[in-house]
């Protein structure tokens, strides 16, 4: 193996800033770093870190407990920098609690810091040792998923990046095999998904249930409906404290080893690393919806 063809992606879950996060945050006297101390070892050595960033950053983001319209500060942006973030993907069902205008201020300032942001209409490309990712997000919570602006988007994409990968908001909260929410998530992530790997992505990464789901390997290309939560304060439930952490190692462009590393939330804001019978009881679990959502769709052994 030629090490100089190798190639790392890592991804995080869901990261909402937001509410008893940001609460926490001003508790400590604005110690962004406190959310991210612990886990950083295990996301900024990769290639290339895509975190999926649930709020608007804004000056005046007002202390909120409580309630569903998120917003964090711009000193977030320095957890996002100890993460090793390259890419932040914008596309979600909270990114615009505080409207058009925070979104814009948002992307300014990932861009002052020298971080690439994507969404439904801006991929970000990235080069790594010659090797271009394309990566692209699509929001399907709130609204219905554009189909034909997928298949437009990945076939554009893939002309112009070597590794296509896209990252999908979607499905039903607190399942973890992934099926449809009507009513706020009409679509079925397996179909989305689906499309995706047929109109040219090579992984597809999935998120905002808020906890782990199944992985799926479909026309030899790898689906991970949903990695958890990663920075979030719900603290109500074992499920929504757990996360996995993906790691995806690329051989030129194939996909050829992955690695999931289970956290757990601790105090609303603070990721820790699981470890021992702990983490291999998260990954067995994920094991157990893989092979449920396989015998589902007729394609277990």
């Amino acid at each position: 193996m030629d090490p100089s063809k190798v190639r790392v992606l890592v991804a995080t879950g869901d990261v909402v800033p937001g509410r008893m996060v940001d609460v926490v945050i001003r508790q400590r006297g604005d110690d962004f770093l406190y959310t991210v101390r612990d886990v950083a070892h295990l996301t900024r050595d990769a290639d290339i870190t895509v975190v999926n960033m649930e709020t608007p950053l804004i000056e005046e983001c007002p202390y909120h407990a409580s309630g569903y319209v998120f917003c964090s500060r711009p000193g977030f942006v320095e957890a996002l920098k100890a993460l090793g973030t390259d890419v932040v993907t914008l596309e979600n069902n909270h990114i615009g609690d505080y409207g058009p205008q925070a979104i814009a201020r948002t992307k300014a300032l990932l861009e002052a810091h020298n971080l690439a942001w994507a969404d439904r209409w801006h991929p970000a490309i990235i080069d790594v040792r010659g090797l271009r990712f394309g990566i692209v997000a699509f929001n399907g919570v709130g609204e219905y998923f554009d189909r034909d602006l997928i298949k437009e988007t990945l076939s554009s994409l893939r002309q112009q990046a070597d590794v296509v990968v896209v990252a999908f908001h979607w499905g039903m909260e607190y399942v973890d095999i992934p099926e449809p929410a009507p009513g706020i998530a009409p679509d079925n992530p397996i179909d989305i998904a689906h499309l995706a790997v047929e109109a040219g992505a090579d992984l597809v990464l999935g998120n905002h249930p808020h906890w782990v789901q199944a992985a799926e390997v479909y026309k030899g290309k790898l689906i991970v409906y949903a990695h958890g939560n990663f920075i979030f304060d719900q603290m109500w439930s074992y499920e929504t404290r757990v996360g996995v952490i993906g790691r995806y190692t690329f051989y030129d462009r194939q996909l050829v080893k992955v690695e999931f590393s289970p956290i757990i939330i601790e105090n609303y804001a603070r990721p820790y690393p699981l470890e021992g019978e702990e983490a291999k009881a998260v990954l067995e679990r994920m094991r157990r919806a893989s092979e449920a959502l396989a015998q589902r769709l007729g394609t277990a052994p």
